[in-house]
This record gives C-alpha cells, structure tokens and sequence, in this order.
C-alpha cells in the first residue's frame, strides 16, 4: 500500500468537507482512524485515510495504490505542509505540482512566500504599466523596485504577521476570523501600506517626497485595500489554515498589487 502522508491542522478545511467528499469510520490500525472517498470522477477509485493527532491535527494517508496525493500542512504556525504525489494523468500532474509547492512551504516557509510575493508583484507592476499607465516603454527599474519590495518586505513580514496573528487571537469558527479581520484590516494594513510606500518612494530616489505622497495616497490606498481585502480575508481566516492564508491572499494580490503599483507611482500634486 502507498503511504503518502500530510499532517492538517484541526478539523478537515472546507475543501474535504464539501460535497466532493464522503467520510466514513474505518476499521484501521488506530480506532482513531477514518476514511473519505473522493466523488471526483477523475479520482474515483481514490480511497484516503484519516489518522488523528489528538486535538490539533490529523494526517492523511492515500491508501490506493499508483495514484496518491496530498493537501495540508501542520498545525504548527508558519510551516506549509508537505504532500505527496504521482500518478498517470493530468489530475495527478496537478496535485503533484502543489504537492511539490507544499512540500518548498514545509522546508522553506519563508523564502517561499517571498518569491511567490516578488512574482506576483512582478505581474502585478507589468500589469499596472501595460494597462494602466500605458507607457510606451516599460520602466524596468520601477518593475525591478517593485518586485524587490515584494521578496525582501510584503512576503516575509506577512508570513510573521499571520504566524502572530494565528497565536493572538486562539478563538476559532466565525468569531476568531472577525476578530483577526479586524485586528488585521485596522491596525496592521494601515500601518503596512504606509510603510510600503514610503519604502518604495525611498528607494525609487525619491525621499522627499514621501510625506506629499502619504499625504495624497495614503487614505485612498487604505480605503481600496478594505474594499477588496475585508471580504476576502474574512473568508481566508475562516476557512484558510494558518499556514496557506499568505498563500490565498497572494492570488487576492494579483489584483491589490496593480492597485498599488498605480497608487505608488501617481505623480505628486505639486
């Protein structure tokens, strides 16, 4: 029998709880042990056994053989988790590249969610250029600013954040998201946003200008950012295990960093 095992944090997040899913108790080798099996027609025959770890975590283990795969992480804070995979055909391909990704969460926390920041700050700054700004040249330092921004600061300062946040606020369910939603979208985004751009300004050369531009950007930049993070990091903080929420919130950043990138580099009312 293939073991691929995962350690998850708590009880199954949404995506095995959903109506793809089918759980049932099984007599394994733990009487702790369950089982779910996979309604997805490409992974049928695909049978997954659940082995509690006391309280706070479980592990999954895929108990067909040919085919296995894993989503989760631990349930210690800021360590993504790790997953096996293998298999013949393009949903296997698909779940063995994230498990790949979870296993660099697992070993490399934090370089990992910064380059993921600096390729989507990449993107985001291309986009803002090409369709927005419309340049008739693209400002390759301005892109390379930006990008060196989102490895050295957003990545790594969100992942500690989170990590802190998670262990601040223990509630869980509705309430503990409320909660970090809060305490996340008042005081730490405020805060950030303007560090970011004066950071930004700093280095583009232009430092002087840092306090015209919090002057002029500053409150519109916070108020954008509660308009399209509010909704979606509650949902993050209460669904997402800790370990994934900068994970989510990076794909939210595709948008929030073209946002951003205009903001930053509006020009100063003189």
């Amino acid at each position: 029998m293939a073991s691929n095992p995962v350690i998850l944090s708590g009880k199954p997040p949404a995506l095995f709880r959903s109506a793809a899913f089918t759980f049932s108790r099984a007599n394994l080798t733990t009487p702790s042990s369950y089982v779910f099996h996979c309604n997805h027609r490409k992974i049928l025959s695909r049978e997954v056994a659940f082995r509690v770890f006391g309280r706070n975590g479980f592990r999954v283990e895929a108990t067909d053989s040919g085919v296995g795969g894993g989503y989760g992480g631990s349930d210690s804070g800021g360590n993504g988790g790790g997953g096996g995979g293998g298999g013949g055909d393009d949903g296997g391909n698909k779940w063995s590249f994230l498990s790949w990704y979870l296993s660099l969460l697992e070993a490399h926390p934090v370089l990992t969610k910064a380059v993921t920041s600096a390729l989507l700050t990449f993107v985001g700054d291309l986009t803002c250029q090409v369709l927005i700004d419309q340049v008739p040249s693209l400002d390759l330092k301005r892109v390379s600013l930006f990008t060196f921004l989102g490895m050295a600061l957003v990545g790594p300062t969100l992942h500690f954040w989170y990590l802190y946040l998670s262990k601040l606020v223990t509630m869980t369910g509705a309430s503990g998201a409320f909660i970090r939603l809060i305490i996340d979208q008042f005081i730490f985004a405020p805060a950030f946003i303007g560090v970011f751009l004066s950071t930004l300004v700093t280095l583009e050369g232009r430092p002087a200008q840092v306090l015209p531009k919090l002057q002029q950007e500053w409150v519109s930049s916070v108020i954008a950012n509660w308009q399209l993070w509010i909704p979606f990091q509650f949902l993050n903080f209460l669904f997402v295990p800790q370990q994934f929420q900068v994970l989510a919130a990076n794909f939210i950043a595709l948008v929030w960093n073209v946002i951003l990138s205009y903001k930053a580099h509006k020009v100063v009312a003189t």
